[in-house]
């Protein structure tokens, strides 16, 4: 069974939004290499850490305002395949995240974005 093994929160002001979550949820950010992102630990036991973004443009030009949920699968293209079988739509094609993995974004049938990894070390 696949899991839920990673969130999202895009944002237009990643400051004012890391101030809004440690005050309000006591979580922590930490910066992740050179790009505009920061790793959100949430807490210790079981649950979820996730990231904090710059806020993406989609593809239709309109922002993503949600948490992007990230689904850890074998193989991210025959995952996106299958997804858009069952009626969903590519919202971001699938890119690398160096030395974590593959990951694409997909709109489901009622407009949600989400993502999936397929975890991969060499990814480049």
């Amino acid at each position: 069974m696949s899991r839920v093994i990673h969130f999202e929160i895009h944002t237009n002001e990643p400051e004012r939004a890391i101030t809004f979550y440690s005050e309000l949820f006591g979580w922590t950010f930490n910066k992740w290499g050179e790009m505009d992102y920061w790793v959100i630990l949430t807490g210790e036991g079981p649950g979820i850490d996730g990231g904090l973004m710059k806020r993406p443009c989609a593809p239709e030009g309109e922002s993503i305002f949600a948490y992007v949920c990230t689904v850890d699968v074998a193989d991210v293209h025959v995952a996106t395949a299958r997804a858009i079988e069952l009626g969903g739509v590519v919202a971001m094609p699938v890119v690398a995240v160096p030395t974590v993995g593959w990951l694409g974004y997909i709109k489901d049938t009622e407009g949600n974005t989400f993502g999936m990894m397929q975890m991969d070390p060499s990814a480049a």
